[in-house]
C-alpha cells in the first residue's frame, strides 16, 4: 500500500492542522479562521494557506505586521518543510510527512494517525529534525497514542525519550535524566530522530503530558533568547 504524504502545521501547543489537498486555510486573530493565532499582532485575517501547481503557498492578506517565513518577509511563499512562518509572536511550522495507512489506529480520523517517512522492522518512521521538529514529532505521536521509544541523534549525541500511550514517561540523554532530558530533546535544533514502537521504558521519571513537556521546553527557549 503507498504511503501518503501529508502536510501539516505545528502551533504547539495547539493540535496539529491537517493541510487540505485543496482549498485554503485562513490564518489570522479572527475566530472565524481555520487557524486562529493567539497574538495581538496577528491582523484578524492576516494570512492564507492554498494549494497550486508548485505546492502550498503562503500569502500575505495585506497584514499590518507582515508575514515572515525562516526570518524574511513575503508577499507570497511557496512552502518546504520544515519552513517557519513567524506572524507576530507565533511560529507555525510547515512539514510534510508520509503516512502508512496499515499503520493508523482503528477509529481514529486520518489527521489522527500516527505518520511515517518508511516502513522498516521494528521502526515506525524516521527523519531529520530540521524538517519535523521534535515537537511536532511528539504531537503525532501524542495523536496516534504510541508506545515506544523515540531517539534523537543530536549534537549532544543520542538522546532516548520513552512514551507510553502517547505520553512521556522516560527521558536520558548524556547528561540528564527525566523532564530536564525530555526538555534539552524536545529543544535540539538540528540532528535525526528515529521511532522504535513497543519499546518500554526502563523506568518511569516523568509524570507530565506532551502538552506540559512542550511549554516548558517553550518558556526554557524564549529566556535563553531574552
Amino acid at each position: 500500500m503507498p504511503y501518503i504524504d501529508t502536510p501539516m502545521l505545528f502551533l504547539p501547543p495547539q493540535p496539529p492542522i491537517a493541510v487540505p489537498a485543496e482549498g485554503t486555510l485562513v490564518v489570522g486573530r479572527s475566530r472565524s479562521c481555520d487557524v486562529r493565532l493567539p497574538s495581538g499582532d496577528a491582523s484578524r485575517r492576516h494570512a492564507e494557506i492554498c494549494a497550486s501547481p508548485e505546492g502550498h503557498v503562503i500569502r500575505d492578506l495585506g497584514s499590518t505586521n507582515g508575514t515572515f517565513v525562516n526570518g524574511t518577509q513575503v508577499r507570497s511563499h511557496v512552502l518546504h518543510p520544515g519552513d517557519r512562518i513567524q506572524i507576530g509572536d507565533c511560529t507555525i511550522t510547515y512539514c510534510t510527512v508520509g503516512r502508512d495507512p496499515a499503520l493508523s489506529d482503528p477509529g481514529l480520523s486520518d489527521e489522527k494517525t500516527v505518520l511515517t517517512e518508511r516502513r522498516a522492522p521494528g521502526e515506525v518512521f524516521r527523519g531529520e529534525l530540521a524538517q519535523i521538529p521534535t515537537f511536532a514529532v511528539l504531537q503525532i505521536l501524542e495523536m496516534g497514542r504510541k508506545t515506544g521509544d523515540l531517539q534523537i541523534d543530536c549534537e549532544e549525541g543520542i538522546g532516548h525519550l520513552w512514551l507510553a500511550d502517547g505520553r512521556p514517561v522516560h527521558a536520558e540523554t548524556k547528561s540528564q535524566m527525566g523532564f530536564d532530558a525530555a526538555l534539552a530533546l524536545v529543544n535540539a535544533a538540528s540532528g535525526r530522530f528515529s521511532f522504535e514502537p513497543g519499546c518500554r521504558a526502563p523506568e518511569a521519571t516523568i509524570e507530565a503530558s506532551v502538552t506540559e513537556v512542550l511549554l516548558e521546553a517553550t518558556r526554557l527557549l524564549d529566556e535563553s533568547r531574552a
